[in-house]
């Protein structure tokens, strides 16, 4: 393979990351958004969380087709093929970072039809640990830090506690007074798309592990304290 055939296969590869950093940043920016129409109750804001989701769906599309056509065309191997399988898997889980907070936002419009309630303040509180979560795993992905990875894998355990939290709080409000069924119900649903984002985030942390590694995340966080550290594989 001629230098300049090994160039242009490396800019095609640098081309996906940007793509999925791009992405990863639209997606921040939505979920940050998406939280702050729901504190502010800022229907025109929710509005356009909703109408941006489209820039995600538009730029995942576009990056399956150049995986495609690099498969295709440049049949990687070894690091370069993981790079490659890593940036489809991770826009996909962008993608659906993006749909959720477009759920997120849907929700939004429908609370702002009646009295704020308190909780929304801990659902709030819910979303900020969850995006700092995706604002790490995006930043391990463009450094390839590992180490913030595996941080980041381990948190989603906060984001579980979190969830079961706020649904017994909820459910607390819902069997005290019946009013506030409905109002709390599109509270759990925000929730549950919050820990299902956290999901999403955890999924990148496993990309990008096996990325920079070559090798798979174990099943227990316990067992993962000796993970991290390892030299790349090809």
């Amino acid at each position: 393979m001629t230098e300049h055939i090994v160039k242009s296969f490396d800019d095609e590869l640098d081309e996906l990351s940007a793509e999925v950093v791009r992405m990863g940043g639209l997606a921040e920016h939505l979920l940050n958004d998406a939280l702050k129409a729901v504190l502010s109750r800022d229907d025109a804001l929710a509005r356009e969380v909703i109408a941006r989701d489209r820039e995600i769906d538009a730029l995942q599309m576009d990056l399956e087709r150049r995986v495609i056509l690099l498969l295709a065309l440049r049949q990687p191997m070894a690091a370069d093929l993981r790079r490659t399988f890593s940036a489809l898997k991770i826009s996909g889980d962008l993608e659906r970072i993006g749909d959720l907070a477009k759920n997120i936002a849907k929700r939004a419009l429908i609370l702002n039809e009646s009295p704020p309630m308190p909780l929304t303040r801990s659902v709030h509180r819910m979303g900020h640990a969850v995006s700092l979560m995706l604002k790490d795993v995006l930043d391990a992905y463009t450094a390839g830090d590992v180490d913030l990875a595996i941080d980041v894998w381990r948190r989603d355990e906060e984001i579980d506690a979190h969830y079961n939290s706020l649904f017994r709080e909820l459910l607390t409000y819902m069997m005290e007074d019946a009013h506030t069924i409905t109002m709390c119900t599109h509270l759990l649903f925000m929730a549950k798309n919050l820990e299902r984002i956290g999901d999403h985030t955890t999924n990148i942390a496993e990309n990008i592990h096996f990325l920079v590694t070559g090798e798979e995340l174990p099943d227990s966080r316990q067992s993962a304290t000796q993970v991290g550290g390892t030299e790349p594989q090809t």
